[in-house]
């Protein structure tokens, strides 16, 4: 008289569902290993990728500083006052040069401009 074990054996082995399960079952594990294996991969490139768009973007910050630094250089006052002087040969008035102009407030706001 076999055993048990080995008559559960043998109808494991002869019955084609299982065999058909067993092949499903390692081709499911094979093609999730393989999607695992995809996904690390896409993930390290994005991730490449996003290095590069942070260093870019700290790169833009930088300059972006640079120029807000620049231009409040430029649009000093005492600097436009220089390039007044040199460039376009201005002067200031002397006291007496001074003329101030009123300007009439028409009713009705900016509507009038």
């Amino acid at each position: 008289m076999r055993s048990h074990q080995s008559q559960h054996q043998d109808r494991a082995s002869t019955d084609p569902g299982a065999l058909v399960m067993a092949v499903v079952l390692a081709a499911a594990v094979l093609a999730s290993a393989v999607a695992v294996i995809q996904v690390k991969y896409l993930t390290r490139e994005e991730f490449g990728t996003l290095q590069q768009v942070r260093a870019e973007r700290d790169a833009l910050d930088v300059e972006w500083g640079r120029l807000q630094i620049e231009e409040a250089a430029l649009t000093s006052h005492t600097r436009i006052e220089d390039d007044a002087r040199t460039k376009l040969n201005m002067i200031m008035p002397a006291g007496g040069e001074v003329r101030v102009v009123e300007v009439p407030v028409i009713e009705g706001g900016d509507d009038a401009l």
